[in-house]
Formats: structure tokens, sequence, C-alpha cells
């Protein structure tokens, strides 16, 4: 009894790895993704432009194409309505833990901080090795200036711009 009552005041979160737990430099929540406001003309020009790919796979007969883009579909209406989890955010000696994922310095080449208050404010990893290469971590409310003298302590920092991915998300709020 005395046993997990000790185990359990000493239990780390869940979502922390525990390694790197104990020597947290930074460590902030965040939303795992952004959650854009979508109004029923956005659904209206979603479903429009679902139904016109669908249409044209069963025109030229591709059924294979029609098929997936149903699932696409309704995969993404989960998506869409799916709430996002709240994570820790910690930055360690040794690197950079979002949730149960490690981002170690040895893999990260670089680092850029996006900070325009009210619209974006994530840090982006330029990784080396990974199918993914950019990653990007919310900061929500923790200082940015803070993170960045953190992080240079560890990588460098490379000016990065928007991916067209990033740009087409922001815009069709996905």
């Amino acid at each position: 009894m005395f046993i997990k009552e000790i185990t359990k005041k000493n239990a780390m979160p869940s979502n922390a790895p525990e390694k790197n737990y104990s020597e947290a430099l930074l460590t902030w929540r965040a939303p795992e993704f952004e959650v854009y406001e979508r109004d029923q003309r956005w659904y209206t020009w979603a479903s429009i432009a679902l139904l016109a790919v669908i249409a044209f796979a069963v025109y030229t007969n591709s059924p294979v194409m029609a098929i997936t883009f149903i699932l696409i579909g309704m995969i993404g209406y989960i998506y869409i309505h799916k709430e996002p989890r709240e994570l820790e955010f910690q930055i360690t000696r040794k690197g950079v833990v979002a949730g149960r994922e490690i981002y170690e310095f040895k893999n990260i080449e670089s680092f850029w901080i996006f900070y325009e208050p009210g619209e974006i404010t994530t840090i982006s990893l330029d990784l080396q090795n990974s199918i993914i290469p950019l990653v990007h971590i919310p900061i929500a409310d923790q200082d940015p200036v803070k993170l960045r003298e953190v992080l240079l302590k560890y990588i460098p920092e490379v000016e990065q711009e928007h991916s067209l991915i990033d740009i087409l998300e922001r815009l069709l709020h996905i």
C-alpha cells in the first residue's frame, strides 16, 4: 500500500517520456493543432469540390478513384470535427519533446520560430533524416524570446519561409 502511494505521488504525466521529464528546461501546454472556424459556405464549397472529383471519377470509369475520394471525404469530415488534445511540450538537454514524440538535437538541423501574434505562433524544426522534414510545434503563450535563447544553445537558427502546404492550410482552414 505504501509503495503504491509513493508511486502515484511521483508518477509522471502519461504523455511525458520518462528519461527526459526530470531535466526539462522549458515546459508548456498547447493544443496539438489549431482549430479553424468554418461557416456553412465553407462546408458547401468543400462538398461541391469533393462531389465534382467523385463525379469526374465516375464519368471516366475510375471506380478506385471514386472510392478513394469518398473515403478521403469521410476521413476529412471526421478529422475536421475532432477536438485537439492538449499536449505537454518540453525543451530538454537532449531535445524537444512533443507529447510522446522526442526530437533529439542530434537529429535536428535547425529551427525557426514563426511568431505572428493572433495568427501563427510555432516552432519549426528542420529534421535531418525524416520522411517529414519539417515539424511544427505550437508555442501557445510561451515566451518566444526565451524559447529562442534556450534552443540557440543546442541547434542553429535558420530562417524558413512558409511552405505551400502551410499557406493552403491557413487559407482553406483545414
